[in-house]
């Protein structure tokens, strides 16, 4: 678990990040509107900021790969009060149990996995999280089944009212569902509306609520978002 004080304010970017809402015509239909940059924390937590996120980018087939800057179009939200939990996946909620920022390394570790499918969360982007949790940006969900082996979990970028969610994985039916669900009720239990950014609408999370928004709705409700204070369960470490 980070140590406090925090949230702590990393040195700002050297860097001029384009802006979710002010980008150019030629960049409707791309989802990667720029290059480059660093992945130091000050310049990840100003992307998220401006409604951005990193993965590399292969720029040829078989060639080098670039850090890219991605903003989907359109981009997938999970709005909070339409979160879909069927009766199996309340069965499995009773089977596991939950923690907050308790082994964030190890769910990091658990979405890199190398056998997973895509393998984008290199070891400089591990590094990259692992540095924002330290000062209290990045958040972990832990499931763990009744033996205390962790099977589970997500982890994301919390800033004001927007969760940036960037991966899950499960290693147990419905675990990582259970993760999502916990995060669910820790964004909204003050009754705030923030903004749950899931990067994409797959049909996994299509079944739990996840719908698309144009970019444009993006922006406007990354603006809200950013206005409210960050969750208690996350401002305060879970």
């Amino acid at each position: 678990m980070p140590a406090g004080p925090w949230p702590v304010e990393p040195p700002r970017t050297s860097w001029r990040l384009p802006h979710v809402g002010r980008l150019p015509p030629e960049a409707d239909g791309q989802d990667v509107v720029a290059l480059g940059a660093d992945l130091d924390a000050g310049t990840v937590l100003a992307a998220y900021r401006r409604g951005l996120f990193p993965m590399h980018v292969q720029l040829e087939p078989g060639g080098a790969h670039a850090l890219g800057w991605w903003s989907p179009d359109p981009r997938g939200v999970l709005p909070l009060t339409s979160l879909v939990v069927s009766r199996s996946l309340r069965r499995s909620m009773r089977r596991y149990s939950v923690s907050v920022d308790r082994e964030f390394d190890a769910v990091v570790a658990g979405c890199a996995d190398a056998a997973r499918h895509g393998g984008w969360i290199t070891p400089e982007i591990q590094d990259a999280y692992r540095e924002l949790h330290r000062l209290g940006w990045a958040h972990s969900i832990e499931v763990h089944d009744d033996g205390g082996v962790l099977v589970g979990g997500l982890y994301g970028v919390c800033t004001g009212g927007l969760f940036a969610g960037e991966s899950m994985f499960h290693r147990a039916s419905d675990a990582s569902k259970v993760a999502l669900v916990r995060l669910v009720e820790l964004l909204a239990e003050d009754g705030n509306e923030r903004l749950l950014d899931v990067q994409w609408v797959t049909p996994h999370l299509a079944r739990m609520g996840a719908v698309e928004v144009s970019r444009a709705e993006y922006a406007t409700r990354l603006r809200a978002a950013l206005r409210l204070p960050a969750p208690d369960g996350l401002a305060a470490g879970g």
